[in-house]
């Protein structure tokens, strides 16, 4: 019993082991996403998906061959009303059968080069898959880099407010400001703790999204190394979205589906046709028997029924009830319908592509503005407060610069993340390393 209890202990810490291993303690983009790529049950049960696509195209490919198989009987029968010396009769007979299809119009051919294509199909879904993985721990994780940082702001603005209003008890008691003043200095201080605890709050949230998009287990927790993002990578030039978006159209996985689709399609109309063809196919077996009450021994039976056929069957269609015109006629929609799938994948990938650009360019564009902004407000804000403690600004101009210097860094921080954000996305699209500030 203590031998088991002790191996219980080993396994037990042997496989927590293992799993801090396969778990960093400070999770970098990188991380999150090879952790996610390796252990996504999307992208798995995708790679299952493909596996079943080959089993299916080496039973395709089977087809080609003759079919094999042997049967035997066995029967007993009862002749209750018979003069014979024996009611009874055991009778047993063997078979091997081959049959080969010979000529089919080529279907089976144009199955198995369906099938292959279909293997490249479901390979491109895998890509997909961990693509849209991909693209959510993006997002998400910008979105805990954001809250982080929102919740330092916060930090620091409640530090402040207590020491303004620590300040302000003081200059109230030696009469320099009013009961007024200080009360809305108090209030302002507990509105920014309030406004702590929604920041925590929401940072709690956005690492919850995170974690669940990891798939970790329930006790799990999630720290991440916080990159040290440069202007020069916030500010990280683009080329063209014409560019972009004609190098997403030759790499992005789900055009070269929808493309591969087509041939499918266009295989399926070969196939369809081929019903309006003879097949040929021969056969070919051996077999015996014997029968009980009989003058004959077994091993005479046996040798006296010993037989060997072979043929050849020739089937030619003559009236189907339509039923090979019409899979002709729906093959010919479906490829249709597979070029339009394919034109609409195109306009969809234009439109998410055409997004995201905008949405760097112009969030580039509201950094340079917010920083800009930022240092002007922080200026003011402190001016405001040395004339506010001097007696030359009321409370309601001090809190109004405070709010607005609050906003101020909330928006080059907002306009900070959405950038490289965006850029990060980008370079997805484009198959470019998605590693930019993130190392």
């Amino acid at each position: 019993m203590k031998q088991y209890s002790f191996l219980l202990a080993c396994l037990f810490f042997l496989s927590t082991g293992m799993k801090a291993q396969d778990q960093p303690d400070k999770w970098t983009l990188r991380d999150c996403l090879n952790y996610a790529l390796e252990h996504n049950i999307q992208v798995k049960k995708s790679k299952v998906t493909h596996l079943s696509g080959i089993e299916d195209t080496k039973q395709a490919k089977a087809q080609l061959f003759p079919s094999l198989n042997a049967s035997v009987t066995q029967g007993y029968v009862n002749y209750p009303s018979s003069d014979a010396i024996s009611n009874n009769s055991y009778t047993g007979n063997y078979s091997v059968n081959a049959n080969w299809t010979l000529f089919d119009g080529g279907r089976r051919t144009s199955s198995i080069k369906q099938q292959q294509i279909q293997n490249k199909v479901n390979e491109l879904s895998i890509e997909q898959n961990e693509d849209d993985i991909q693209i959510s721990l993006i997002q998400t994780y910008m979105q805990v880099l954001y809250a982080m940082d929102a919740v330092r702001i916060n930090e620091n603005t409640v530090e402040v407010s207590k020491a303004q209003r620590d300040r302000a008890e003081e200059l109230f008691k030696a009469g320099s400001i009013s009961q007024v003043d200080f009360a809305q200095l108090e209030s302002q201080y507990s509105t920014d703790k309030y406004q702590l605890v929604v920041a925590q709050t929401n940072l709690d949230n956005y690492k919850l999204q995170l974690k669940q998009l990891l798939e970790l287990d329930i006790n799990a927790d999630i720290h991440l190394a916080a990159p040290d993002i440069t202007e020069k990578e916030i500010m990280f030039p683009l080329p063209d979205k014409q560019t972009i978006y004609n190098t997403s159209l030759a790499v992005m996985p789900e055009v070269k589906s929808s493309q591969l689709s087509i041939g499918i399609a266009e295989l399926e109309k070969t196939k369809a046709r081929a019903g309006y063809l003879p097949s040929l196919s021969m056969n070919a077996g051996i077999g015996t028997g014997h029968l009980s009450g009989t003058d004959y021994t077994f091993g005479s039976q046996m040798w006296n029924k010993f037989n060997e056929s072979i043929g050849l069957t020739l089937s030619i269609p003559i009236f189907s009830n339509r039923e090979h015109k019409t899979a002709y006629n729906k093959a010919k929609l479906a490829i249709t319908t597979s070029q339009l799938e394919l034109l609409n994948t195109q306009k969809a990938l234009l439109k998410t592509v055409e997004g995201i650009y905008l949405d760097a360019t112009s969030s580039q564009n509201q950094y340079l503005s917010a920083s800009e902004r930022l240092k002007y407000v922080s200026e003011s804000y402190k001016l405001t407060e040395e004339q506010f403690f001097l007696g030359m600004k009321n409370t309601v101009e001090l809190l109004t610069e405070k709010n607005n210097y609050l906003t101020a860094q909330q928006e080059v921080l907002q306009s900070k993340y959405m950038a490289v954000m965006s850029i990060q996305l980008l370079n997805l699209y484009q198959k470019k390393p998605i590693d930019v500030g993130m190392k």
